[in-house]
């Protein structure tokens, strides 16, 4: 089984440590560099919907109403996080409650760093993990693969609990590999620790116990009659440890059992319905994940972590039994859920990176073992296990060695790199509904009455539907979440009917540019985010298909603003790439926005009168 250090001198520890050190150095700060470049981006309006009303609105809200988040759809930790972070930095006087509403890119971009040294947090300890399980070689190839993956670096930009979940979770596995190696009862400890606040950060995280109870197994199939007690004594404090750390950062779990119990089998229930939304991808959550692997870690970085799930078990089972379980049992599960999203695949990377990176070094050593036996070194020494500090053998070719790590961990950083730097790059800029909403400003008279797509918060548009009057709001804005017509697409009497987000197309049909005419919304701004789910599935919504064609029949285009650069694009309607831009298509963030001015009933007559 491989070690931690390599045999030999204190001094080649010494020399190990010279190396490794500055090289987590570098990958530390260009793990965070990425993560931080392009953290204002869209604000001072906030276009991610969950980033936009979970964790952020709820950490302030508390000021008001006290520690009881009143939401358990997603686990509490990180909105307590934040809450503690706006208390230092804005006082318990409410001044966040203030921020939130007039400045609110000062408190999301405060909350965005929060999110994004967590995931660099998670990084380090990554690198203590690896360095534990195989040597310094692999935790530093770890670290970095997971540095640059684009997921990881693309939803550090965002207030989610995604991201920061990585850190308690990978906590979970360094204490996992710590009771693999010495199962010593801080090991235990630690892994507990690390459970528990990972399932109050994400639910899902909890797949980190597969791991830790591989470790605690290994450790009592392994022990003798006193360690045995001892190993069933550390299980027994890991156990405490969790409940305690997950009580910690979700109290209300216990205080408000009722609220919190009905949120999360309603969450549950929501996860696993069937997708119901349009556009959706059709082909199966395991076949959607897989697929994601190879965009959101990376084509060869997936590869190599499969070629080192079975490199593991054939060489080290019981290592083998601490990495793979966890995320074949995560694929699984979560693939046969009706509802999913690349994001949701953020809890196995660090496992995954792990074995990638294992792969890559147990290449490189037996590369260097060829070409020492091809130079006529003896062949009679037994090799030390793969995935290590340079053993015996493949020091007598070090250059060798060092020489095809680097030349591996190119090959296996360029995609996440290059699509984490372009991220940086369209980030860094400004989103077409910015751009939109400048437009507007300089063109549209305040108090206009607008039809805005629900591509963008209500506060973009500062408008109120039910308001009698318009000011202190720019424009009044149609009420977008109301179906006015029926199944047919015919417009219908009576109060209209409130629909959802994801079921916002339902509400268009062709009579409805005669209502805005007639009504006087003269103005239609429409985002591809939304129009793409139409087109994305026609026989699904056909009254939104002729809406859409009936506009662009109708209505005169007076301002496009597109996210796509030199001529490319578009790019196809999806949940994943239409929301996170990773295409190298994307110039800047956002949809397509497109303005239209209609010109019958009583916008053809204001016109005529303006002039």
């Amino acid at each position: 089984m491989p070690t931690a250090e390599a045999p030999g001198s204190e001094r080649a520890t010494r020399r190990a440590r010279r190396w490794a050190w500055p090289l987590l150095a570098l990958v530390l700060l260009g793990g965070l560099a990425l993560r931080l470049w392009g953290v204002h981006q869209g604000l001072p309006y906030v276009y991610n919907i969950d980033e936009g009303t979970h964790f952020v609105p709820h950490a302030v809200a508390m000021f008001a109403h006290g520690l009881n988040p009143h939401y358990f759809a997603n686990p509490p930790a990180f909105t307590y996080l934040l809450h503690y972070v706006f208390a230092v930095s804005y006082g318990e006087d409410g001044a966040a409650r203030t921020a939130l509403e007039l400045h609110p890119q000062q408190i999301y971009t405060l909350a965005r760093v929060v999110a994004a040294l967590l995931g660099t947090g998670a990084l380090w300890l990554l690198y203590l993990t690896g360095a534990r399980l195989f040597g310094r070689a692999v935790g530093l190839l770890a670290a970095a693969i997971e540095a640059v993956a684009f997921l990881p670096v693309f939803y550090a930009h965002l207030a989610l609990n995604d991201v920061p979940t990585l850190a308690p979770l990978t906590l979970a596995l360094l204490g996992a590999a710590g009771i693999m190696r010495h199962g010593r009862m801080r090991d235990y400890l630690l892994g507990g620790v690390g459970l528990g606040f990972a399932c109050a950060s994400k639910y899902t995280a909890g797949i980190v116990l597969a791991p830790l109870v591989a470790a605690a197994a290994v450790q009592y199939l392994d022990a003798t009659e006193d360690r045995l007690r001892r190993s069933l004594g550390g299980l027994a404090l890991a156990g405490v440890a969790a409940l305690a750390a997950f009580l910690l950062a979700n109290p209300y779990s216990l205080l408000d059992y009722s609220s919190f119990h009905a949120e999360l089998v309603h969450q549950s229930s929501l996860s696993a319905e069937a997708q119901g939304k349009l556009g959706a991808p059709s082909e199966g959550g395991l076949l959607y994940y897989l697929w994601t692997l190879t965009w959101g870690l990376g084509w060869l970085p997936a590869l190599f972590a499969l070629g080192g799930a079975v490199t593991i078990w054939r060489s080290h089972a019981r290592l083998g039994w601490l990495l793979v379980p966890g995320p074949l049992l995560f694929l699984a599960f979560m693939g046969l859920q009706g509802r999913y999203f690349g994001r949701w695949l953020l809890p196995i990377f660090p496992i995954l990176c792990l074995l990638a990176a294992f792969f890559a070094v147990s290449l490189a050593d037996a590369g260097a073992r060829a070409l020492a036996r091809r130079r006529g070194s003896p062949a009679g020494e037994a090799p030390r296990p793969a995935g290590g500090e340079i053993g015996r053998d493949a020091a007598r070719s070090p250059g060798a060695r060092v020489a095809l790590v680097a030349l591996l961990a190119v090959a296996l950083l360029a995609q996440g790199l290059i699509y984490s730097i372009h991220a940086g790059l369209v980030l860094s800029r400004a989103d077409t509904r910015n751009l939109t909403r400048a437009w507007m400003i300089q063109h549209v008279p305040a108090g206009a009455k607008v039809v805005a797509e629900p591509v963008s918060p209500d506060q973009w548009a500062r408008g109120r539907p039910s308001a009698p009057a318009c000011p202190p709001y720019r424009w009044c804005k149609y009420a977008s979440l109301e179906s006015r017509v029926d199944r047919a697409g015919r417009l219908r009497a009576g109060v209209p009917r409130r629909v959802g987000i994801e079921n916002y197309v339902t509400t268009l049909a062709p009579a409805l540019i005669g209502y805005y005419e007639h009504e006087g919304y003269c103005w239609v701004i429409s985002g591809s985010t939304q129009s793409g789910r139409a087109f994305a599935d026609p026989h699904a919504a056909p009254n939104a298909i002729a809406y859409y064609r009936a506009l662009a029949a109708q209505g005169e285009v007076v301002h496009r603003s597109s996210p796509y650069g030199g001529g490319r694009g578009p790019v196809g309607f999806d949940f994943d790439w239409s929301f996170d831009y990773y295409p190298l298509a994307y110039d800047r963030p956002g949809p397509t926005m497109t303005v239209y001015r209609l010109h019958g009933g009583r916008c053809g007559r204001a016109q005529r009168a303006a002039r």
